[in-house]
């Protein structure tokens, strides 16, 4: 265990040493963005976006209106500005405070994980699956003021805890996850039909309904502050308007830009031919890669493909990073659901089933990420082909080391 305590603490340091690199040296170096912010060297660089509102919360506390058209800080759930809190009593003023929970809780998600990942498949797999949590790119919301990390931490717990059928903890990690971020109750189905499935018995349905308490706790303080219990989801209209189901007009969006560009989609017509050109050619080529790889050898197959793969994002931006995540681990759920554990496979799905029916695509993949589930599904991929997880681990090093920049200097992300 003392080895790997080892090495997760240097997963977590060494990925976290590169994002502060990025945010504090580097970002610095790079004039105002176009939201008119300059990253300094301060915690500013960490507190853009959502932590803007949590850091609204531990100064003035929750505000709602009906007024839905304005953000409203009840959208955002209590447990994380709580803890920061409290550990404001000692001092420290709220970015500092955000910023010790979150990274933390990620730190402690991470042992958590080797944990229950190195119970079930041993070191090998176990080492992957961190290396996966800790160096993919959205990470770095598990070291900015956001609830990544405390989310991942609640719901790894919960979800192993249920595994090995400790049902008060469970319950106890359940509650705190819906009292964290609204797609903590996609553990209740995960928990009820496992209950179902195995016959656990009325013990496993009490400590699956007991998810909810978070959330129930939250709806009753708003009914009492505000006069709706529903208040944290009606605040959420300002972000999505009236929204809803799969955004397929969204996704066909990113879909087009991923193929024919965004000047060309925005056109109509093939205004600049060189993009869906260039985007034949490195699809043309992983083709006939595909083809011969045999007569290549898997050596330069394998070369071939990570410099395809890499001139492809060059190409097409984010827009391919979130669409591989959020369908790729669709369908890496998929394929690994009779090797990771039940409850892990029906979480992973109602996750996706949640996140993919708000009537928007912003923020998909940072959600996706949240899904403890494709961390251990990955990792266990990665242990099989190693030879292919040294690189990815690199492109996720350097996707980690741009959009720490992008963050420090007040762009989107995710």
């Amino acid at each position: 265990m003392a080895n790997g305590l080892f090495f997760v603490i240097a997963m977590w340091l060494s990925s976290r040493l590169l994002i502060a690199i990025a945010m504090l040296l580097i970002a610095p170096l790079f004039p105002s963005s176009s939201t008119g912010v300059a990253a300094t060297f301060s915690w500013d660089v960490f507190h853009a976006w959502d932590s803007v509102w949590y850091e609204k919360i531990l100064t003035y506390g929750y505000d709602f209106s009906s007024d839905v058209k304005e953000i409203h800080t009840v959208a955002f759930f209590p447990l994380f500005p709580l803890l920061s809190r409290i550990i404001m009593f000692i001092g420290l003023p709220p970015k500092v405070a955000g910023i010790l929970v979150n990274n933390s809780a990620f730190l402690a998600a991470l042992i958590i994980l080797y944990c229950w990942v190195r119970e079930l498949y041993g070191t090998s797999t176990a080492r992957w699956a961190t290396a996966t949590l800790a160096w993919c790119p959205y990470s770095l919301y598990g070291t900015v003021i956001y609830t990544e990390g405390l989310f991942l931490l609640c719901t790894t717990s919960a979800l192993r805890a249920f595994d090995k059928k400790q049902y008060i903890w469970a319950a106890f990690w359940g509650a705190l996850s819906t009292a964290t971020r609204l797609p903590g109750i996609a553990l209740i189905p995960a928990f009820v039909f496992v209950s179902w499935k195995e016959r656990r018995g009325i013990k496993a349905y009490i400590a699956s309904l007991n998810v909810g308490l978070g959330i129930s706790l939250y709806s009753f303080y708003c009914q009492i502050k505000f006069g709706d219990p529903l208040a944290f989801i009606h605040a959420q209209k300002a972000w999505r308007g009236d929204a809803t189901g799969f955004a397929w007009e969204g996704w066909w969006k990113m879909l087009m830009q991923i193929t024919v560009g965004f000047t060309n989609w925005k056109s109509g017509y093939i205004k600049d031919p060189l993009y869906p050109l260039l985007f034949l050619i490195v699809i043309g080529s992983g083709c006939f890669l595909w083809r011969f790889r045999l007569h290549l050898g898997m050596i330069k197959f394998r070369y071939g493909l990570y410099f395809l793969w890499l001139l492809l994002w060059l190409l097409t931006g984010d827009e391919l990073v979130k669409i591989a995540l959020v369908f790729g681990g669709i369908y890496l759920l998929w394929l690994s659901r009779d090797q990771i554990p039940l409850v892990t496979v029906v979480y992973g799905f109602s996750s996706f089933a949640l996140i993919l029916n708000t009537g928007i695509t912003a923020s998909t993949e940072r959600y996706a990420y949240g899904i403890i589930s494709l961390s251990m599904a990955f990792g266990l991929l990665l242990a099989r082909y190693p030879r292919w997880g040294y690189p990815i681990m690199y492109f996720f090093g350097i996707l980690m080391f741009t959009f720490s920049i992008r963050f420090a200097r007040n762009l989107w992300v995710a």
